[in-house]
């Protein structure tokens, strides 16, 4: 019998979701200020961060400086906030800030002037440093870790003090890992006065791209361009088979492709579509498993990637379009996989949508929401087709949603909610900006010390120049990496240690970098720490461990979508006629069919072990471009088709009478 929704399922309330984001994401643990006055002082700090940076991406000239002047502004007005919103401990007041924080308060707002007063002498000493520059330069450092662990937790704090050690002590390590050693005095010059370390890519990344493309994302988020993708999502899946799993997926997907938060976009989304797939029938684990999946999702979609796209360009000195039109084809067959799944499972369970009556229409959505596509059409514009930079594009997407949104009465903002809407990206920035900095540390390092190189040797020796040993020791480093830090930062500490190996034994740089980035991502999801997958688990009320492996099984074909896009580069439509490139795709997606058939167990009907293991075994034919493999793929699909058809038409099959 057909499980009929109870459609009158109750959205999780603020409290709680605000309570999991705490749990589960250390960045939104932010002081609540007794004191009036310092509330006012935090809004316009944050209020003045935002427009600075804004000015400053316009190409207003008085603010054109060189990098590191900028990237000391940046790190400077990040550590202020940090320091200010973050207290040192969790048992700590959230309710004003201690004496010690005003210290580091103060030596945090003097490092940009230090910056502006010593660039001279940087430059005639050859960024060598003198010794006030070491003092400096160490309390800069002791800053930007502290600041670390407070946001982010211990994880990038600890991996940055090893760096540094290993930094030092370079001749008490074995083997291809022994390096000279470096002095103090060299270390800290080389981190804190060039644009190599703190100052470095991660940085510049940070103080241009993310910072905008947060700003852009609060802004939308504030004329309700989340509400549009929720309602948008029912309209076009909610009635179908498992439908709130669909929407849950289109608009984590959606909206994940903006904000660039797994563990944020779960709680905004998960609120509401977590309790529908519970009523629907969904088991806790599965409901919270998929908005996970989606949500992770999210930060391999383009336009935005959560600022992925923009940091990859960046890292691998090619243009924007490039990597959109690399990331595209996979972040499609990985939703494609987690649909097809939501879909079998719907059908085993004889799970129904919600009656249409009961959802809003696309006509509907469209008329009164409908206008806020523009930005993101415009930005699309601006990035691919105008030649303008990034930086630039961002700053005039930014002005357009602000125009656009005042077109309607539903979207309309007032001069408070924009000014609203810029505290509230500064305030998102600090997070991912002051992991940015930590990051910068750890890169340098592996600059200053060749540490990069021996890893990709080492993971390449491993390997013994097998491709797939290679690419399978990349995917654990680069998830072990990835644990319980920020995407973005993630990514560069994955593609700074695990990418050169691939590019090594010929990959291009492009599928070496979206293969590190891909399974950074996945830490996320994967046990023991799977942050989104524990959130969504927090809201559904299953078991968190429970969820993650759940989530695991229903990102499998994200798993494999990389090992695809190495083997068959045509998925990244690199070098590409249509053809080849249309069959690949082809075949890739029927993978990916193969692949949730053999986890759910269901095709068009229930597989026994036998059909899953072939159905399994047919999918990783399929990883391969190659015409044989590819044969053997398909024609394991056409076995279990025939053995199910066969099946069904001896069950329906009536006795013939005597």
């Amino acid at each position: 019998m057909e499980k009929n929704p109870v459609i009158e399922a109750s959205p999780i309330d603020e409290a709680k979701g605000a309570e999991i984001m705490e749990k589960y994401e250390k960045e939104s643990r932010t002081r609540k200020f007794d004191a009036g006055w310092l509330v006012k002082l935090i809004y316009f700090i944050c209020l003045a961060f935002t427009i600075y940076h804004l000015a400053y991406a316009s190409g207003i000239r008085a603010l054109q400086m060189v990098s590191i002047k900028h990237h000391a502004i940046h790190v400077g007005l990040i550590l202020v906030l940090g320091f200010a919103l973050y207290p040192a401990f969790k048992k700590s007041t959230r309710r004003k800030i201690v004496w010690y924080d005003w210290v580091f308060l103060i030596f945090s707002a003097a490092m940009p002037i230090y910056v502006f007063l010593r660039y001279p002498t940087f430059i005639s000493t050859g960024f060598q440093g003198e010794m006030i520059d070491v003092v400096m330069g160490t309390i800069m450092i002791f800053l930007v870790m502290e600041c670390s662990r407070r946001i982010s937790g211990p994880a990038l704090t600890i991996l940055s003090g090893i760096f540094l050690i290993y930094a030092i002590f370079g001749r008490s390590f074995p083997g291809v890992f022994m390096h000279r050693g470096y002095t103090w005095h060299r270390i800290v010059t080389y981190l804190t006065t060039d644009i190599y370390g703190i100052y470095g890519t991660s940085i510049q990344v940070s103080a241009t791209y993310i910072v905008l493309f947060i700003i852009f994302g609060e802004v939308m988020n504030k004329c309700g361009m989340g509400q549009f993708f929720n309602d948008i999502a029912n309209a076009l899946a909610g009635h179908t088979k498992g439908g709130p799993a669909k929407v849950a997926v289109l608009a984590s997907g959606f909206l994940g492709s903006i904000n660039g938060s797994a563990v944020a976009n779960v709680v905004t989304t998960g609120t509401f579509t977590i309790p529908l797939m519970k009523k629907t029938g969904y088991s806790k684990e599965f409901a919270g498993s998929v908005e996970a999946t989606a949500s992770v999702g999210g930060q391999l979609l383009p336009p935005i990637m959560g600022a992925a796209a923009f940091v990859m360009a960046e890292t691998l000195g090619v243009q924007y379009g490039e990597i959109i039109k690399a990331a595209v084809i996979p972040a499609l067959i990985y939703y494609l996989g987690i649909i097809i799944q939501v879909q079998m499972r719907a059908t085993k369970d004889n799970l129904l949508g919600l009656p249409k009556d009961q959802l809003p229409r696309v006509g509907q959505v469209m008329k009164e929401r409908g206008h806020l596509l523009i930005p993101i059409a415009f930005l699309l514009y601006m990035l691919i087709w105008s030649g303008k930079t990034v930086i630039f594009s961002a700053f005039w997407t930014i002005v357009v949603t602000i125009v656009v949104a005042q077109l309607r009465p539903i979207s309309r903002m007032s001069v408070k909610d924009i000014c609203e809407a810029f505290v509230a990206g500064a305030k998102s920035t600090v997070s991912v900006a002051i992991a940015c900095a930590c990051v910068g540390i750890i890169v340098g390092i592996c600059g200053l010390t060749g540490f990069a190189l021996n890893v990709a040797n080492t993971i390449i020796s491993i390997g013994h120049q097998n491709l797939f040993l290679t690419l399978l020791f990349t995917m654990v480093t680069c998830m072990i990496l990835g644990m319980g830090l920020p995407s973005i930062p993630s990514y560069l500490i994955t593609a700074t240690i695990a990418a050169p190996a691939l590019v090594e034994l010929g990959i291009p740089a492009i599928a070496a970098h979206m293969f590190c980035f891909y399974f950074a991502m996945f830490a996320n999801l994967t046990p023991p720490v799977a942050l989104a997958a524990f959130a969504a688990a927090g809201l559904s009320g299953g078991n968190p461990m429970k969820t993650g492996w759940q989530s695991v099984k229903l990102a499998l074909a994200g798993f494999i979508v990389p090992y695809m896009f190495v083997y068959s580069q045509q998925l990244l439509l690199m070098d590409v006629d249509f053809i080849s490139g249309t069959r690949v795709v082809i075949t890739s997606c029927i993978g990916v069919v193969l692949i949730g058939a053999a986890v759910e167990g269901y095709l068009f009907g229930r597989l026994n072990p036998v059909l899953r293991v072939i159905s399994f075994g047919a999918a990783m034919m399929l990883i391969d471009s190659g015409a044989i493999t590819d044969l053997i793929g398909i024609g394991g699909l056409f076995v279990i088709i025939l053995f199910q058809k066969f099946v069904v038409a001896n069950r329906n099959r009536k006795p013939t009478a005597a």
